[in-house]
């Protein structure tokens, strides 16, 4: 059995992952999404960035050679060698688990000579690791460790350290001390699964699942299993606490007293879950239970703004500033979609906003969760924006999110606005779309110039401004 470090890397993101890696039927997979091809492609323009710039002497195992032992042995003859740096070298050794033999292969993007004492004389060598993320997250830390253990048997020293590069050239170390013993512990469990094959239990996870090509089939599953982890709230940790007391349904939990349940997560926390699994069998809203402790801020007037935004994370670029200006003294609609064709256009495009929002300066703004709010403050401080223009501009922001999270409970799997929107009746023009899919959609234009991709992208967030504006009257109806 061959063990790979991204296999590896899935089986600490998600064992079920991992699992069907490895033994799950390909034809079941989903397509591979447009924001994962891109999400590859920028991190291999950063791996080469990162080496064109600091690591431009680099040597890598003869590329002719395909057969992975082939690979291994040419990378441990630049060791022998004394190589000061390689790229795309092969760490390969071989465990014994169980009567089992299971071939470990670790490809570090960058191996590094340095001084000190090892099998090759006195040199040894350190791993680095180059990911896209901007901050390390500890599955970093984990595949790291990894690459540094597979060095300890080939050399015949354990290295000092490991080191990550992140975006921006940003580096940190990782303690071996520390994040190995936990690698070989994870290692253990990992191998024991596969030699086993133990199907992990499925378990939605909605920002972890939303991009893994076995989403739809794991999904499948778990509504027909009317899986306790599609009910918004259920962590993890609260999925094992639910188990102890027996609550293995919907119903289940409806029905368990909630002091019962308070005892293992909290009474509060118990309460809400007991009414989200009430909501969901009923197909019903309901004020929430603790709803007292806040006041609905849902206003109305002649003129409201309902505000949505694009943007492209990459290139750290808001890019569509889209409003959808109601009437209800003349009973109408207009869209503005503040749309920088160009990057460079971010300014203009805000300055665009800037005077619409300004011309009415009593109408609330109304949009769904922080980004919104966030974004004016980046902007406003970016382009040098008076705070005396900016703090009315802000006061007059509603966050439907935060109401809705605070007042009521709903009969859906996520409190996202698409979910929410799409229970009240709302449905998107172009089903199935995501802001993800927007991202690519904007690359796509920038490169090519097809208008249609504007278009698309356009129709999505004038979408977004609509479900918004659906929601905000459907819940001022419910609350009235």
């Amino acid at each position: 059995m061959l063990l790979t470090d991204a296999l590896l890397l899935d089986y600490k993101r998600c064992q079920r992952r991992a699992f069907l890696n490895v033994y799950g039927n390909r034809e079941l997979k989903d397509p591979e999404r447009d924001f994962l091809l891109k999400l590859r492609q920028e991190s291999h323009y950063h791996v080469e960035k990162v080496l064109l710039e600091s690591f431009p002497d680099s040597q890598r195992p003869h590329t002719d050679l395909l057969d992975l032992k082939a690979l291994a042995e040419a990378t441990e003859a630049l060791m022998r060698k004394g190589v000061s740096c390689i790229h795309q070298g092969v760490l390969l050794r071989k465990v014994s688990y169980q009567g089992h033999t299971i071939s470990l292969l670790g490809t570090p993007h960058l191996l590094i000579k340095q001084p000190g004492q090892s099998k090759f004389g006195d040199w040894q060598y350190y791993s680095i690791s180059i990911q896209l993320g901007r901050r390390p997250k500890p599955e970093y830390k984990l595949i790291a460790a990894y690459h540094a253990d597979l060095l300890t048997s080939i050399q015949g020293v354990e290295p000092n350290f490991a080191q990550i590069i992140l975006r921006r050239q940003n580096r940190t170390f990782v303690e071996l001390d520390t994040w190995i013993p936990r690698m070989l512990e994870t290692l253990t469990e990992c191998i024991s699964m596969l030699i086993k094959e133990q199907e992990p239990e499925v378990f939605i996870s909605r920002q972890r699942c939303s991009l893994c090509h076995w989403h739809s089939y794991c999904y499948t599953i778990a509504q027909s299993q009317q899986h306790l982890s599609l009910v918004p709230g259920i962590t993890p940790n609260r999925y094992e606490s639910l188990q102890t007391l027996g609550v293995f349904t919907v119903e289940a939990l409806a029905s368990t007293s909630p002091h019962n349940l308070g005892e293992l997560i909290g009474l509060e926390v118990a309460s809400q879950l007991q009414q989200q699994a009430q909501s969901i069998i009923e197909n019903k809203a309901f004020r929430k239970y603790n709803s007292h402790q806040y006041r609905p801020n849902i206003p109305s007037s002649s003129i409201e703004l309902y505000f949505d935004i694009e943007a492209e994370p990459e290139q750290n670029l808001d890019y569509l500033l889209g409003v959808l200006l109601v009437d209800n003294v003349k009973n109408t609609q207009k869209f503005y979609p503040f749309l920088a064709e160009n990057p460079e256009d971010e300014k203009l495009i805000w300055q665009e906003f800037l005077k619409l929002v300004t011309h009415y300066p009593h109408a609330p703004i109304f949009h769904f969760a922080e980004y919104e709010v966030e974004t004016i403050k980046r902007l406003a401080y970016l382009y040098g924006t008076p705070i005396h223009q900016i703090y009315p501009i802000l006061s007059r922001c509603v966050d439907l999110h935060q109401q809705v999270t605070q007042l009521l409970t709903l009969p859906v799997e996520s409190y996202s606005l698409k979910s929410l929107a799409n229970w009240i009746g709302f449905q998107w023009r172009d089903p199935g779309v995501s802001g993800d899919q927007c991202v690519c959609w904007y690359d796509q234009w920038v490169k090519t110039g097809d208008r249609q991709l504007l278009e698309s992208i356009l129709r999505y967030n004038e979408d977004d401004c609509k479900a918004t504006y659906h929601l905000k009257n459907w819940m001022v109806k419910f609350l009235a």
